[in-house]
């Protein structure tokens, strides 16, 4: 069992990340902690697993967490065995082996003969069994540090196992390990994770935003129709707002027509009674002070309303704030715009594909490019794309217009602030203003227009990259995304999936995100061997 009590956690600047978070974990629960980037998420589990402490607030468990850390090549210096932290024990069995049967060996060892084999099962399970303990972390692909640590959970047989994105670097094979690890494993996991396909397999959806965690007692699919609740509730909210803020505002205005009107008809009465001056001026500031008092209280309901329809419009989540929309005027389903025949590339000596391909791309099409690493995805789009020309075979292309988006959004310039990096796009002649209204749109408000590109997450270099594509004077014809889900969180994820689907130009993707292939109806897969 974990139990979290009124956590708070400020950054070392004194910025408050997250406080008043309760949470009860049972044994064998399966949770999943999702929340928008820079929510908390990943120092939450830092906090369960010990490495950092919290502000405020208290941490119960029974059992030491087994924690699985974002790979960033944090690692890179040391070799596999220490970090899975077995290095010291594997050291002692083989000298106790050797004959060095010291107190200190036997004491790390604790009696665990069976390690080694241990190890060799659980790598092998990850495929993994050619790698050797000791060699160095820096040798390994990002899947297979993953993979590294999966394997940990075997060796150590913990009881707790926090996960921080575990599927972002693994390939079709390895996701699919990992969903079966899940489904069968009887440990207690609490899992970060923007991958849908694997949060569909958790039991409950803890949402870590700034009012603390909301507990939703299902899996993905359940807290979207939870949600998809909670905001058709909110929109009759907002507009039963402003259906009576505009009440208000029309009684606010007929009552002043009608106070004016009385007012001159007053003003009148008296002029004809030819009352003093004294007594007329007495009954102009009574008839002032009554007017001023309607007119406060009226003009306090209208605030009051309105102040209150401003708090529910910043619960909207961000995509029903933004406006997408792409220049689809120029496309035209079914043109053909590539064909290859019988094409290969030779590295060395070698072709690249074992069978030659032909293929052809219409405008229209929605395609998805799979293979395991090393399958020549790259190489065909970069054929596609006229980057490059095959060694075999003929291809043709027509005149089209072409925007390759990796995950990394390389076309952002990092270099440069996001209203220069608007305006390199601005090829139509828009005013400053006109490129200002359309980063608005997609949330780069005027706090941004000065923040350089470098300092943006994943999410607002997407956002950015969407915002430039609008800003261009033409839509592209072929859209390339490779790998576009990998460094998004889910609402971050949710935008690309609205903007993909209003664009009608031909687009091909290469991901490992099964869920997000199916959201952007992809209808053709070219699988490479």
């Amino acid at each position: 069992m974990l139990i979290l009590q009124n956590l708070t956690y400020t950054h070392p600047n004194k910025d408050l990340l997250f406080d008043n978070i309760y949470l009860t974990v049972n044994q064998q629960d399966k949770i999943a902690l999702i929340g928008n980037n820079g929510a908390g998420k990943s120092t939450l589990l830092k906090i369960m697993a010990g490495i950092l402490q919290p502000s405020g607030g208290a941490i119960h468990t029974n059992a030491v967490p087994y924690y699985i850390p974002q790979i960033f090549g944090q690692f890179n210096d040391i070799t596999i065995a220490r970090a899975l932290q077995i290095e010291d024990k594997l050291k002692a069995l083989q000298e106790i082996l050797d004959g060095k049967v010291t107190e200190e060996n036997l004491t790390l060892l604790n009696d665990d003969w069976g390690i080694e084999e241990r190890c060799e099962d659980a790598l092998n399970y990850w495929g993994l069994g050619h790698l050797n303990l000791t060699q160095k972390m820096s040798t390994l692909s990002g899947g297979q540090k993953t993979k590294v640590f999966l394997a940990g959970i075997a060796i150590h047989h913990p009881e707790i196992v926090l996960l921080d994105e575990p599927s972002n670097h693994l390939d079709r094979a390895g996701r699919a390990l990992l969903y079966q690890f899940i489904k069968d494993t009887s440990c207690t996991l609490i899992v970060v994770s923007h991958d849908r396909k694997l949060l569909n397999l958790l039991d409950t959806v803890c949402e870590l935003s700034k009012r603390g965690i909301t507990v939703y007692g299902g899996n993905y699919e359940f807290y979207v129709a939870q949600k998809e609740i909670e905001g058709n509730a909110l929109d009759q909210d907002i507009r039963s707002k402003e259906k009576a803020l505009r009440k208000a505002r029309d009684t606010e205005r007929e009552t002043a027509e009608k106070q004016q009107k009385l007012d001159a008809r007053g003003k009148k009465k008296q002029e004809k009674a030819g009352l003093p001056t004294i007594s007329m001026n007495t009954f102009r500031n009574s008839a002032e002070k009554s007017t001023a008092r309607m007119k406060g209280v009226h003009a306090e309901k209208v605030d009051s309303i309105s102040q209150g329809l401003n708090e529910l419009r910043k619960e909207l989540p961000d995509m029903d704030k933004m406006k997408l929309g792409f220049d689809n005027s120029t496309l035209h389903r079914g043109k053909i715009l590539f064909t290859a025949k019988d094409i290969n590339y030779n590295y060395g000596k070698r072709p690249l594909w074992q069978e030659a391909l032909s293929l052809q791309i219409t405008s229209g099409e929605r395609i998805a490019l799979k293979g395991l690493n090393g399958a020549g995805k790259t190489t065909l789009i970069n054929i596609i794309l006229g980057r490059m020309e095959p060694g075999l075979g003929t291809v043709s292309r027509a005149d089209n217009k072409t925007v390759y988006i990796d995950q990394d959004y390389s076309l952002i310039n990092d270099n440069i602030n996001v209203y220069e990096q608007a305006q390199q796009f601005n090829l139509s002649g828009l005013q400053e203003h006109e490129i200002k209204i359309r980063l608005t749109r997609f949330l780069f408000t005027k706090d941004y227009w000065d923040k350089p590109c470098h300092a943006l997450s994943g999410g607002e270099k997407m956002r950015l990259m969407l915002c430039c594509l609008t800003i261009s004077d033409r839509t592209p014809d072929i859209i390339v995304l490779d790998e576009p889900t990998n460094n998004l969180d889910i609402q971050n994820i949710e935008i690309l999936t609205a903007a993909v689907n209003e664009y009608k130009g031909t687009l091909i993707v290469v991901s490992h995100d099964e869920y997000f292939l199916e959201e952007i109806n992809v209808e053709r897969i070219i699988e490479l061997q």
